[in-house]
């Protein structure tokens, strides 16, 4: 798994910040902004980001792992915060004690 979120994160992290060289920090959000159907994405994507983020929050939580880096990281950068917080999961016992499927 973590090879996978590696590339992922290295991906997406590349094509944003040559999105940001493009556009800017702001200019992201403004064409975010452009026509309700990108307000739609937009929307979208705060909602999910705090879905996400109650997720960290719980299993950091229960992991006991900090987590206002990645809060702050995913208010201000989106998915950056939780595939980082996934990357950097510990493995071992913090790993192991995770829930099942079918307990969720």
């Amino acid at each position: 798994m973590r090879p996978l979120l590696f590339i992922v994160l290295a991906t997406f992290g590349t094509f944003s910040l040559y999105a940001m060289w493009q556009v800017g920090y702001f200019g992201i959000w403004q064409a975010g902004m452009a026509s309700v159907g990108a307000w739609q994405v937009l929307l979208d994507l705060i909602v999910m980001s705090f879905i996400a983020l109650g997720f960290i929050v719980r299993d950091a939580r229960r992991t006991g792992r900090t987590v206002w880096p990645f809060a702050v990281l995913t208010v201000a950068a989106g998915s950056f915060g939780p595939l980082l917080y996934l990357l950097l999961k510990p493995s071992g016992r913090a790993a192991s004690n995770a829930p099942s499927a079918a307990s969720a």
